[in-house]
């Protein structure tokens, strides 16, 4: 993998290395949505076949970006929250039961799963990090694994914290959800695309994404892969087009009961969109052919240097092999001005995110070892 800025729409005088904020967007895909909001001028040349094509079209490229034996258990969705919540609302919960989260997660995984619990008078055990940053990741892993018991019904995580990187051994949780007959639901946003993801390998019940971050999509698209666990599910929008036989556009009168094969009736209304679906196709055929195993290794590779620097300054900055590298928080020891290195910062227009007391660093394949360069340079 070699640096591809040049397929971005980047300004050269900005150090962007926030892609867990938003991702900046390719030069191909603005190619492909300025040509698709062209097409709706023409409305006599979108078919009702078209209504379909595409969105099966995006959904086997997703399936190959996840390794998902069978693209018929993905779906297109609006947001995570859309998606999180077709889950949250067919999961078999009952008085008792135990829903375990990670602390700090996404809200748009935590607000649903309230609800869940306060309506069916189920718990919500919330693991948090060890307040120590020695061994952190280990015994949040532990820690997590500890919490799995008899009375969990789902665990509802992330593959790395969006915050600041922490790597969960989702391989061991999958297998003690497993032993105790609880599910996995798992929020890819910050890791596919970024990220070797295995459906076939993990086997979780669902995996959710947003699709403007890692997988380099335009705002209002993501992704959803269910296991068959959610085939008999109710969905929790009613669109014609989950409907069986819903090409037919002359029988849509006549009302189905039945939906569309596997995860197709858990998807958004209106999800042909003629813009953003075709978009999101190109963005992930471009992660296909660059790898996320790629892409994590070039993150890798060019942050490394900058890493031991940061370390040696005093910066805490969790062990390599329990941290994603295209995602990294960076804890500030405690002589360090704050405000100072956000004003350098700003002036050099390097672009960072801070989430709780990290500061997160996110890069891509448009970054360089001298965007590090730079950026460690501001705290010195």
């Amino acid at each position: 993998m070699q640096h591809q800025k040049h397929l971005f729409d980047l300004s050269e005088n900005v150090i962007y290395l926030n892609g867990a904020y938003m991702s900046p967007q390719l030069k191909s895909i603005t190619t492909v949505g300025l040509k698709s909001v062209t097409r709706k001028a023409k409305p006599n040349e979108i078919l009702p076949e078209d209504f379909f094509n595409q969105v099966e079209i995006l959904k086997q490229r997703f399936a190959t970006l996840i390794d998902a034996p069978d693209y018929r258990n993905t779906v297109s969705i609006p947001s995570v929250s859309y998606g999180i919540a077709n889950v949250a609302n067919n999961i078999p919960i009952t008085k008792g039961d135990e829903i375990i989260l990670v602390d700090e997660q996404f809200p748009s995984n935590v607000y649903i799963w309230k609800e869940v619990a306060e309506k069916k008078g189920a718990t919500i055990t919330v693991i948090k990090p060890p307040k120590s940053f020695e061994n952190r990741a280990v015994l949040w892993n532990q820690e997590i694994l500890e919490a799995i018991t008899p009375k969990t019904a789902v665990v509802s995580m992330c593959n790395v914290h969006w915050a600041d990187g922490t790597l969960f051994d989702l391989k061991a949780i999958r297998e003690k959800t497993r032993s105790v007959n609880a599910m996995l639901v798992i929020d890819g946003t910050q890791s596919i695309g970024a990220m070797p993801f295995s459906i076939k390998e993990l086997q979780p019940d669902a995996l959710v994404c947003g699709g403007y971050k890692w997988m380099l999509g335009p705002y209002s698209t993501g992704m959803a892969y269910y296991s068959d666990a959610f085939n008999n599910g109710t969905p929790i929008e009613h669109s014609w087009m989950n409907r069986h036989n819903s090409q037919d556009f002359s029988g849509l009168t006549q009302y189905e009961e039945r939906y569309q094969e596997k995860a197709a009736r858990y998807g958004v209304g209106e999800a042909s969109n003629f813009v953003l679906t075709p978009m999101l196709i190109q963005a992930i055929e471009q992660l296909i052919e660059w790898t996320p195993a790629a892409i994590q290794a070039y993150c890798k590779n060019i942050s490394i240097d900058a890493v031991k620097k940061l370390r040696a300054l005093g910066c805490f900055i969790e062990d390599d092999n329990y941290r994603a590298h295209h995602l990294i928080g960076v804890y500030f020891p405690d002589h360090l001005d704050v405000k100072q290195l956000k004003a350098r910062l700003k002036k050099e227009n390097i672009i960072v995110s801070f989430r709780g007391n990290a500061m997160r660093v996110s890069p891509n394949v448009y970054n360089s070892e001298a965007d590090f360069e730079r950026l460690v340079a501001q705290f010195q």
